[in-house]
């Protein structure tokens, strides 16, 4: 069995404003072993950045905090750790790729010093000479050809694809544990994604790198991830292997989720999308968070808050209709027998 690298246990994470304590994030569990692509899906404001911004330790205080819960990297709680000792792990235990990397990159610096600067931080005791060889290794390892060359240019010099390898390499370049890629591949061509997602596999095999893969975008996932968990308004609502959340989804949002992908083999006059929008942080405070936009809501879901139910092994949902189909079952099965 492959070890657990990152464990998240009961993580809340709430921002404070002047109208109130908004939970962004609200008592998330999960896992992500070594070798392995998780994937986080859900759209806008479902809570997946900030998810990632507070393993990272990158939440921004004021007005957020980390109000609850666990993060254990390797076994150590890294959510009680100063901001003096995150920038030892960050990085180098633990590292992130952004969503932009015009805007992660520093354009008064080359490549290679931002490269170098990295590496020397964790490994004090290089020369630059070694940096600047281990800066060539990770550029060429990421696939960028003329590596020497680049590494003297200006993030400006250098196409989309090209700085988002830079940033694999970034973030790589310490050999971390523990990857998290937040969306990626959202401000490149088709093409590019494609590269980009397939580099990433290459180096999740070579490297052993547990990845967690931050997306809304449920091809980039099926293509991707072993795992997926799917979020909304700060809450998982649903986890399970790949293969079971395309072919039997249980909650009622993933499945609304599956039918607005188009299918390129027929041809549909309208797309299909969920009716309603994401609830702002906050504004609902019992039931399911989801019920104003289910087709399938009772009375039950406005009064009451689903746990997460066993829906099969490894597969989980927050959603009273299991529990029902449940009773269905063994009411059947007491009429059988």
């Amino acid at each position: 069995m492959r070890k657990k690298l990152l464990e998240i246990k009961g993580l809340k994470t709430t921002f404070f404003t002047d109208n109130g304590q908004i939970p962004a994030v609200d008592d998330i569990d999960f896992s992500v072993h070594e070798g392995e692509i998780l994937g986080i899906v859900g759209e806008s404001g479902s809570g997946k950045s900030v998810t990632s911004l507070s393993i990272m330790g990158l939440i921004p205080s004021p007005p957020g905090k980390i109000t609850g819960g666990e993060i254990l990297l390797d076994g150590k709680n890294i959510a009680k750790c100063t901001d003096k000792q995150m920038q030892k792990i960050r990085g180098k235990d633990i590292a992130m790729i952004f969503q932009e990397p015009m805007t992660s990159l520093n354009p008064l610096f080359t490549i290679g010093d931002q490269l170098k600067e990295a590496i020397l931080i964790h490994n004090p005791k290089w020369s630059k000479k070694e940096a600047f060889a281990r800066a060539v290794e990770i550029m060429k390892l990421v696939g960028l050809p003329r590596a020497e060359d680049l590494l003297k240019d200006y993030p400006h010099q250098l196409s989309g694809g090209m700085r988002q390898r830079v940033m694999i390499a970034m973030a790589l370049v310490c050999d971390p544990q523990v990857l998290i890629a937040d969306e990626p591949t959202t401000a490149l061509d088709v093409t590019i994604q494609a590269q980009i997602l397939q580099l990433m596999k290459d180096l999740n095999k070579r490297l052993n790198t547990a990845v967690l893969l931050i997306t809304h975008d449920l091809g980039v996932v099926a293509e991707t991830c072993e795992r997926v968990i799917v979020m909304y308004a700060g809450q998982i609502v649903e986890e399970a292997p790949i293969h079971e959340i395309f072919t039997n989804p249980k909650h009622p949002y993933t499945q609304g989720l599956i039918q607005s992908v188009p299918d390129m083999r027929y041809k549909k006059e309208n797309l299909y999308s969920i009716p309603g929008s994401v609830p702002k942080p906050g504004s609902i405070q019992v039931g399911c968070r989801f019920a104003a936009r289910c087709q399938y809501a009772m009375e039950r879901c406005l009064q009451e808050t689903p746990p997460l139910f066993e829906a099969a092994e490894n597969h989980k949902s927050r959603c009273f209709l299991l529990e029902k189909q449940e009773v269905e079952q063994r009411v059947e099965s007491v009429i059988k027998g």
